[in-house]
């Protein structure tokens, strides 16, 4: 029996690390193709003579810190408004559910599930006409759109976790919906909220096409900066490796730091 469950631990264990391995590789190589030359990059080896002549390339090519400065303006902004309103769209339906709740609920997810190129021309015109295309604000909203489905549904099965009998306790108290959202609800769940604000913040950092699509240098974030190192005479692997671990490296790192924070959010929910 023990001998069975250590087997089985074992197993479990080198499944997990290849996985781990499998996923990890990609970013693996890109760092390390980084710093090859553009002629050491065509071939795929891990012996060769490391430089750093792409990173100088392209910073001389590109304003790396405008475009990070893009990135964090618009991920955090649209984090930020997400949570305004799906706060309390989240409550409403955790708390006060309609008869059409879950038809709601199920209709806002299921606009995730359309392809964005459907919309393109649509969203392109109104960008257009309201003066949004290339700006930082256009972005801000869009991804706040796109991605409040999803933290509503996220917010809302955290909500759903915490103790209807506590706010009860607060409306009897005389607490306004303000004040329970701010001194009740809020702070039971910050786990949730925090993971939720995290995955929000990832998405938008590596939203790609409506960032290539409506924006161009003023106002386009890190993925505009990779895309602008492909060109018509072909892509320039170190250079695009490079830009690209520009890129990354401050969400990997957010990420690594915050990795706790958000699987214990995820995994446990508001409330243990």
């Amino acid at each position: 029996m023990i001998m069975n469950k250590s087997r089985n631990t074992l197993i479990a264990g080198i499944i997990g690390w290849a996985s781990a391995v499998l996923m990890f590789f990609p970013i693996f190589w890109m760092v390390v193709t980084s710093f090859k030359s553009e002629i050491d990059a065509v071939v795929p080896s891990i012996v060769f003579s490391p430089t750093v002549q792409s990173y100088a390339e392209v910073n001389s090519r590109a304003d790396y810190l405008h475009y990070a400065l893009n990135s964090v303006v618009e991920s955090i902004g649209s984090t930020i408004l997400a949570l305004i309103i799906g706060l309390p769209a989240a409550y409403a339906c955790a708390f006060y559910p309609g008869k059409r709740n879950k038809d709601l609920l199920l209709w806002m997810l299921s606009t995730k599930m359309m392809p964005a190129v459907g919309v393109l021309i649509p969203m392109y015109l109104l960008f257009r006409d309201a003066g949004l295309l290339d700006t930082r604000l256009g972005l801000v909203l869009l991804f706040t759109l796109s991605n409040l489905p999803i933290i509503i549904w996220m917010l809302y099965s955290f909500f759903k976790d915490v103790p209807t009998p506590i706010l009860e306790a607060g409306r009897m108290d005389g607490a306004r919906f303000w004040t329970q959202m701010r001194y009740i609800l809020i702070p039971i769940s910050l786990p949730g909220i925090a993971s939720t604000a995290l995955l929000s913040i990832i998405l938008c950092w590596n939203e790609a096409f409506w960032s290539l699509n409506l924006t161009a240098s003023r106002a386009g974030p890190l993925t505009a900066f990779i895309a602008s190192f492909s060109s018509p005479e072909g892509l320039f692997w170190a250079k695009l490796s490079a830009a690209s671990t520009l890129a990354v490296a401050p969400i990997l790192i957010m990420g690594w730091i915050t990795q706790r924070q958000l699987v214990r959010g995820l995994t446990f929910g508001a409330v243990k």
